[in-house]
């Protein structure tokens, strides 16, 4: 990302934190993106890890074994290359693994990311949940990766299961999002327009909220406002 980009792409971030994932997938199937939706199991490690957003730069790995001396350097040059309000996109093999833990995370965060989005394991859930890094993973795993797994690229393309297709390509430059209801990634072309489009859905969704809470039926407010 240029640098002189990064202002508006804060602003950017900053204003997907207020819109609900469940917006944006809507927004998304409205421009015919029907399947960015990424798989049900990517969760908030821990629970209460808070909403995710950024924009993707991406770190792919593979199960190989090798020596545990000296950990992963590539993963370490993969790092140094954050830029910042990115979120690190994790992918490759590796069940039953963690791609990072506490460490790693503090190191990232020192880097300007602002979360990370892993197609597999992370440990230290506890510690990393008091860093206020939102980490949204498939699972937690206590064993290392050392000796186990390896980077292999970073700044590519990269797949990670969906939703509703067995996968989704993730750019660099893409924006990713999750909260609660799950995680998603908009592709870099219209990441602006769907923001936008969303910020207004959810501006309609809490004028809705205001008439039924006013004693409007659900019937009329549907009537007056459309389905949300």
């Amino acid at each position: 990302m240029n640098q002189d980009t990064v202002p508006a792409a804060q602003t950017i971030r900053e204003r997907f934190l207020a819109v609900d994932t469940s917006n944006v997938a809507d927004v998304l199937d409205q421009l015919g993106l029907h399947h960015q939706g990424l798989a049900a199991d990517f969760a908030p490690r821990p629970a209460d890890a808070g909403r995710l957003a950024g924009w993707a730069f991406t770190v792919r790995g593979q199960t190989a074994p090798y020596g545990y001396d000296g950990g992963d350097p590539d993963k370490m040059r993969a790092l140094a290359e954050l830029p910042p309000d990115s979120v690190s996109v994790w992918s490759g093999g590796g069940e039953g693994i963690c791609y990072f833990g506490e460490l790693i995370s503090i190191g990232m965060k020192e880097r300007g990311c602002v979360g990370a989005l892993v197609d597999g394991g992370v440990r230290d859930v506890a510690w990393i949940g008091k860093l206020g890094f939102p980490v949204y993973a498939r699972y937690r795993t206590p064993i290392q990766s050392i000796g186990r797994w390896k980077v292999n690229a970073w700044d590519v393309p990269v797949s990670l299961p969906g939703a509703t297709v067995a996968a989704v390509e993730v750019r660099p430059g893409d924006f990713i999002l999750a909260d609660d209801d799950g995680a998603l990634s908009i592709p870099a072309a219209v990441v602006e327009q769907v923001l936008e489009l969303a910020e207004a859905m959810g501006a309609s969704e809490r004028e809705i909220r205001a008439e039924l809470a006013g004693g409007m039926s659900l019937a009329d407010a549907l009537a007056k406002f459309g389905h949300v």
